[in-house]
């Protein structure tokens, strides 16, 4: 219970789903913020808090992305696709200034993974367009190191194997860019198992909280991930985690 409270964030359109968690047991509660460092301005933030983005970025890639993304396919199956191979840090925040428009942050972020990438590939526009959300985190926990030790990068499809009994889930969350709801619903019914109401997983919560019904279902899914952490239960892609220059880890945690 030392490391409680704990907390599960997922991006959303301008901002975070946070599903937090006081102790064990204890019903999961979620919220919308606009920002990360929300979390710590504020009593009792979470002492672990397991994030669906990347940490910690290579300052050169190597063959399809980090160490994590490449460890991590090959136990997804058909879901494989949904890990993307993170660019370089030089790329990433090559891609992010609101000033030039997309089409050439894209051109410019592509120019950069290429010089800083063995595969010398451009970035994907899944990719790139999470880049604001990259930049957000990896310049808070820069500037705020001492809150490193509680942040660890998770992914849902990764977690979902590991609460599936360490098996892939063979339906997907979308189907040609558009909410699935056979596989929405299969996730739905693992994280009822794992004692997570439905009602903080349902489409009428994700509308009044401006997000998508995925993005709710990902942040309880990081929730989970974050007690596995918090009990000593999580296992980490690679372990121990490697870190980039700046000291963040770098490692996918489930």
């Amino acid at each position: 219970m030392n490391n409680f409270p704990i907390a599960g964030i997922d991006g959303c359109p301008g901002g975070w789903i946070v599903v937090v968690r006081e102790r064990p047991g204890r019903p999961a509660k979620v919220e919308r913020i606009d920002r990360i460092g929300n979390l710590f301005e504020r009593g009792a933030p979470p002492k672990v808090a397991a994030i669906d983005i990347p940490i910690g970025l290579p300052d050169r890639t190597g063959p399809k992305g980090r160490t994590p993304e490449r460890l991590v396919r090959s136990y997804l199956g058909e879901r494989q696709s949904s890990v993307f191979s993170i660019a370089s840090r030089a790329a990433i925040y090559a891609g992010v200034d609101p000033a030039i428009p997309e089409a050439d942050r894209y051109r410019r972020a592509s120019a950069r993974a290429r010089e800083t990438s063995e595969e010398q590939k451009a970035i994907a526009k899944q990719a790139f367009h999470i880049f604001p959300k990259i930049v957000e985190v990896d310049a808070f926990l820069r500037a705020r190191a001492d809150l490193v030790p509680r942040f660890y990068e998770c992914h849902p499809e990764v977690t979902f194997w590991a609460m599936n009994g360490e098996r892939p889930l063979t339906e997907p969350k979308r189907v040609k860019g558009r909410l699935y709801a056979p596989g929405l619903d299969r996730r739905r019914r693992l994280l009822a198992t794992e004692d997570f109401d439905e009602a903080i997983m349902s489409e009428e919560l994700a509308r009044a909280l401006k997000a998508g019904a995925d993005d709710l279902i990902d942040a309880c899914a990081a929730c989970w991930t974050a007690a596995r952490v918090a009990e000593g239960k999580a296992i980490s892609f690679p372990d121990p985690p490697e870190r980039d220059a700046f000291g963040l880890p770098i490692a996918i945690w489930a």
